[in-house]
This record gives C-alpha cells, sequence and structure tokens, in this order.
C-alpha cells in the first residue's frame, strides 16, 4: 500500500495575525510603546475569520482599541484585493499616509495601495484644453488661476486638485474642467490614456489595498448601475470603517437629483463644445445654438417658479399641489431637451463630445420626468434650496436592499465597524437599516477607563427644550461648567437658533476664547482650537463626529438637546410614515435608536486617550424624566453619574 504524503499546511491567516499582534511581534519591533489590547487582538481574529469564512462582521470597537490596525492588519496579511471605505476623508488620510507606511516596514507581506478621492477632484485633460481654447473674456483673478493650473497640469502625477495649495475651494470654473463621471467621454477620449482617472484606475487595479471613502464607494455603485465612470476595480473583500454614516451616504448617492446647476453647465458645455467643433456648419451650429438658448431661458423660469413654491422653507415635500405649480414649466423644459436631443441625433459626422452632449440630456429628460411624476412610493421628492442652487430630489426611503444588493451581496466577504453600532447591545437596528440578514456580531469594549478617566453630568433644574426658556437656561448652565473646566471645552447643538442664543450669554459672561462655527472652516477652527489655552467651541452637527482632539486642550464636552432628527425633514418624516404604514413604532425602532448612535459619537469626542480625563454634560432634563431617557443612558460610556456640579469641580481637581 503507497503512503500519501501530506503537504504541511501553513499558518492560517487567523495565525498570522496572532502573531503580528503578540510581543514581540513584527507590530511591537516598529512601533514604539506597542503594547498588546484584548479588544485590539479580538477585532483582528475576527477580521481574518470573516476574510478566511467569507460573509459579514458586524464589529463596534470601543474608542481606543486601535481598530484601525485591527482591520488592516488582516487585510494586508490576507493577500487579497481589499476594499476599505472611511466616513471621512481625514480617516482616509490617516490610514494611507499614516499607517500603512508603519505596517509596510512591520509586515513580512510586501503590498501596493491606492488612496482615490471623487471624480471631481481631478483635473481632465479633455475638458481643460476645451475651456482653455474657447474663447471667453476673464477677469485677472480666473485668468490667474487658469495660468497657475495650466502649468501644474504639464507634471504632475496624480491631477489631484489639493496639490494646488492656493486654489480657492469655489473656484468659479473648476466644476467645467473636473473629471466628472456626467462629462466623461471614456474610452473616445482623446486624452484617455494620459487621463488622471484612468491612471488612478490603473493604479487601483495594481493594488492590494484601496482607501476610498463612503462618498466614493457610493457614487462608484451608482454610476455602475447606469453608464461608464467607475473609478474603483472589482473587490470581493471590503472594510467599511464608521459604518453607522453608511445609509446617511447611501440616501444621497442612489437618489436622483436635478439642479439649476446641472442645467447651466449642459448650456456651458453645449456652447464650447460648438466653438470647439470643427466638423459642424453654420446653419447647424447655428440651430443648435438656438435650442441651448432656450433651454437656459426655460430652465431659468422653472427653478424660478420652484423659487416662489418653495416659499420661506429651506427644504419642501413635493406633493400634488407643489406638482401642480412647477410641472408646465417642468415639461416644457423637457420638450426643450428633447429638441436638443433630437438636432443632434440628425447630425452626420458628430463628434464624441457631441454625443456625449446628446447622452447627457437624455438622461436629464428622464430623470426630470421621473421627478415631476412623484409617484413611486419607495422614494421622497424634496424641493431644496440652498444658497443660489435650487435641488428637485428623489431620495430612497429605504436603503437597506440597496445597500445589500450594490455592495454586500457582491462581496466575498464585508467587514462593518464603528465605535458605535449597537444600541443597547443589540446590532438590529443596524442590520435592519444597512440591509445585513446574516452577520458574525463582536463588540469590543474600550480600553479606556471610563469609571475613571470621566464624570457624566445630569442638570435637574432645566426646562423642557422645547420651551422658549430653554435657551436662555442652556446659556447660564453652560457657563457655570465652563468656569468648572476653565473652558477646554466643546459644547454641541441640535439647532442653530439655541447656538446663538448660549453663545451671547457665554460671550457677555466669560472671557475665554470662543470659536464658533460658521465663523470660519471647520479645518481651521480645529487647528485653532487646538493651539489656544481654554477655548471654547460652539458648533452643530458637522463636529459632532469624525473629530480627535486629544489631551488637556479638550476636557469637557456638553451637549444641548437629545439629538432626535427632525420630523420636518422630508427624509425623516417619510422614514416614520415607512415604519408606521408596517404597524411599526417609528419613535422607538428609529428615532429613539438614531438619536442613540448620534449622542455617542458626540460624547466620544472626549476621552481619545487613556491620559485623558473630562466631563461629559447633557443638559436635556428628558434623559432623566422619560422612559426612553434609561435607553440612552444604558448606551452611554459606564462613566460615574452626578447632578451636582460641585462633584465635577472635585472631580477635575483630583
Amino acid at each position: 500500500m503507497q503512503e500519501i504524503s501530506s503537504v504541511p499546511r501553513g499558518p492560517s491567516l487567523a495565525e498570522r495575525v496572532a502573531d503580528a499582534f503578540a510581543v514581540p511581534g513584527s507590530l511591537a519591533g516598529v512601533i514604539p510603546g506597542f503594547e498588546p489590547r484584548t479588544s485590539q487582538r479580538e477585532m483582528a481574529g475576527a477580521v481574518a475569520d470573516i476574510f478566511e469564512e467569507g460573509g459579514v462582521l458586524l464589529a463596534e470597537a470601543g474608542t481606543g482599541i486601535g481598530k484601525t490596525l485591527a482591520y488592516l492588519v488582516p487585510a494586508i496579511l490576507s493577500q487579497q484585493r481589499v476594499l476599505v471605505s472611511t466616513g471621512t476623508k481625514n480617516l482616509q488620510e490617516q490610514i494611507f499616509f499614516k499607517d500603512l507606511p508603519i505596517l509596510r516596514e512591520a509586515l513580512p507581506t510586501p503590498f501596493k495601495a491606492t488612496y482615490i478621492k471623487g471624480r471631481s477632484n481631478y483635473l481632465c485633460l479633455h475638458r481643460f484644453e476645451s475651456l482653455n481654447s474657447s474663447i471667453v473674456l476673464r477677469g485677472p483673478e480666473e485668468q490667474k488661476y487658469l495660468n497657475a493650473i495650466e502649468t501644474w497640469a504639464k507634471h504632475t502625477e496624480t491631477g489631484d486638485r489639493s496639490e494646488l495649495d492656493d486654489l480657492p475651494e469655489d473656484l468659479s470654473f473648476w466644476n467645467d474642467v473636473s473629471a466628472t463621471s456626467e462629462n466623461c467621454i471614456g474610452t473616445e477620449c482623446p486624452r484617455y490614456d494620459e487621463c488622471f482617472v484612468t491612471r488612478v484606475r490603473q493604479r487601483a487595479a495594481e493594488s492590494d489595498l484601496i482607501i476610498v471613502n463612503h462618498h466614493l464607494l457610493c457614487a462608484d455603485a451608482a454610476v455602475r448601475q447606469s453608464s461608464y465612470g467607475e473609478v474603483i476595480p472589482s473587490c470581493r473583500y471590503v472594510i467599511i470603517d464608521e459604518a453607522h454614516q453608511l445609509e446617511d451616504v447611501a440616501t444621497q448617492y442612489f437618489g436622483i437629483s436635478i439642479s439649476n446647476y446641472r442645467l447651466d453647465e449642459l448650456v456651458r458645455d453645449g456652447r464650447r463644445v460648438l466653438g470647439n467643433d470643427l466638423i459642424l456648419d453654420r446653419e447647424q451650429a447655428s440651430e443648435l445654438r438656438d435650442v441651448l438658448a432656450r433651454i437656459e431661458e426655460r430652465a431659468r423660469s422653472f427653478f424660478s417658479t420652484c423659487t416662489i413654491e418653495r416659499g420661506r422653507e429651506e427644504k419642501l415635500r413635493i406633493d400634488a399641489s407643489t406638482l401642480r405649480i412647477i410641472s408646465n414649466q417642468g415639461y416644457s423644459l423637457i420638450g426643450t431637451l428633447r429638441t436638443l436631443e433630437t438636432t443632434i441625433a440628425l447630425l452626420s459626422g458628430a463628434t464624441e463630445d457631441v454625443l456625449a452632449l446628446s447622452r447627457r440630456t437624455a438622461e436629464l429628460q428622464d430623470q426630470l420626468q421621473f421627478l415631476l411624476r412623484a409617484s413611486d412610493r419607495n422614494y421622497v421628492y424634496v424641493l431644496e434650496v440652498r444658497g443660489r442652487g435650487v435641488f428637485l430630489r428623489a431620495s430612497p426611503i429605504d436603503v437597506s436592499s440597496i445597500i445589500r444588493e450594490l455592495l454586500l451581496d457582491r462581496m466575498h466577504a464585508t467587514v462593518l465597524t464603528s465605535a458605535t453600532l449597537a444600541i443597547e447591545g443589540s446590532f438590529d437596528y443596524m442590520k435592519s437599516r444597512l440591509g445585513v440578514d446574516c452577520a458574525q456580531q463582536r463588540r469590543l469594549p474600550s480600553e479606556f477607563d471610563f469609571s475613571r478617566q470621566a464624570i457624566l453630568y445630569l442638570p435637574q433644574t432645566l426646562p423642557d427644550p422645547r420651551s422658549s426658556t430653554f435657551g436662555a437656561a442652556a446659556g447660564k448652565e453652560v457657563v457655570e461648567i465652563l468656569k468648572c473646566t476653565a473652558g477646554r471645552a466643546f459644547v454641541l447643538f441640535t439647532s442653530y437658533a439655541t447656538l446663538r442664543e448660549v453663545e451671547a450669554i457665554v460671550e457677555a459672561n466669560l472671557n475665554y476664547p470662543l470659536f464658533v462655527q460658521g465663523s470660519a472652516p471647520r479645518s481651521a477652527l480645529l487647528r485653532e482650537f487646538r493651539a489656544t489655552s481654554n477655548a471654547v467651541l460652539l458648533a452643530t452637527s458637522s463636529l459632532w463626529q469624525g473629530v480627535d482632539v486629544s489631551g488637556e486642550a479638550l476636557s469637557c464636552v456638553i451637549i444641548d438637546k437629545l439629538p432626535f432628527a427632525s420630523p420636518a425633514d422630508p427624509v425623516t418624516a417619510a422614514r416614520i410614515e415607512n415604519i408606521a404604514s408596517r404597524g411599526g413604532n417609528p419613535f422607538f425602532e428609529y428615532q429613539v435608536p438614531l438619536a442613540i448612535l448620534t449622542l455617542q459619537q458626540g460624547l466620544g469626542r472626549l476621552i481619545r486617550h487613556r491620559r485623558d480625563r473630562g466631563v461629559l454634560a447633557i443638559l436635556d432634563p428628558r434623559i432623566q424624566t422619560r422612559g426612553y431617557g434609561q435607553r440612552f443612558i444604558a448606551s452611554l460610556p459606564p462613566a460615574p453619574v452626578t447632578h451636582n456640579l460641585f462633584e465635577v469641580q472635585r472631580f477635575l481637581d483630583g
């Protein structure tokens, strides 16, 4: 009988990951002061298991465990192509510029990584040439930036506008030269091989790790449904960090939006294409210019009607009465768009740029018709005015099936992680919102000792936050808390109205440096706050998450009200109605869990390091007086609770 020799099995991915986190081990040999963390090792092992077995892993990773390394190490050691998506560009940059260089040195497995931004960040060489050659009178400021881009375009390797430090964020003509999918003509482009998006797509296809953010992840998945323009190559392994943000981002990108800006760009691009097209004869060009002029006129009339209908509200849910007012102008605009498409179809020998204009026109027709019908019950229809922009949107009410179909079902293994995923120890809420049917689940406790590092202050004397006296009372309470903490605080609000009221009271009663959201760009405010002793920052929603300030610069986070999503918001209202129509309880199934996650994110700004100590303060009395308040308290860090400012002062002095 012949003996069959077995091939020795190498160590599994989980074993190799465990070795990397061991002491001594590869990470300890490179990272100064590296120490083993139980939660980090457990999460890394769970990620390794899901990569080998397939499926979905939901991992709530408490602050301080080092979740980024916990998923990057198994991703690299797996030797698979892995897509990593983050909720913010800050985390995207941290992974690529800080974490990956360390892991490249520490781990025995060589790897390539690519960092991809949204297409609008990249220069389109073809469109830039077209703009540069068009006869348009420009002011000296615009011409200066045009010349700077022209010089930079000759030597840049990436085409990423962030390389131009002096380029204004609101540069008037950047949209005309950026590489958006709507304007892309794909392989027919004469500059396709040199295209910066082509290059980044090629680099990504050759990479082991592809670092994106949720906006690009969803935008790319949406583009794949309908047209050319995706930049992310096919991957079967994905890690979605800050996964609690995915539903909101998906709602934005898997909907439909028409705006006055899109129509303006269509007309502007059309005129530029005609100016550079040498094939069209004079009569054809004249006819197309006339049609573009009619589109411009009818678009202006349509969006003016929308603005009048909106009245004083920023967002208005579109109903039958709204449609009666805006439909005539809308269908008139559709008719003119159809004329442009038909006129182009009759041309002989039209260039690819002209044909692309026709495709854009057809898409605008279809989308505007969908919005004006407003008949699909899976969507909520919204009219929004923001600055000079007028937007008609159709947003999906429930994105769970879309996320499952376009993201999760396409993957062999998916990791969904965040510091805040569970409500009262259960992942059921997040699973229902993200379309997760079956998943491995891990709740990994924070490495921080909240019983020693933090105190939760709940004042007992404030009025109901819906009363007219709440703002003034909250302002006085904030002043007293800030006296205890000597400033060094974030004060986070659910509305600008309360922020302004409290700002006036704080300004009148304290001399600490005060920074207020809206007075400067977000990044500048945070930079100044970190650099200024005893500073106080007043902010609303955009600073509730994704902000990291460690050390004594931040010793207190104050929340004015429990952050319930406003039922006046059309998407929130539609989701409430949708749950109620199924016989559910929208308040307890949707509004409370969402508010708990938001509150956890806001309070999570405070303790970012084992040496941090600080005060968490929630001014809303409903957390103590309403039955649902216990659900909020049960989801907060296990810090001691006090109702007495004397105890707060003693904690800070201790």
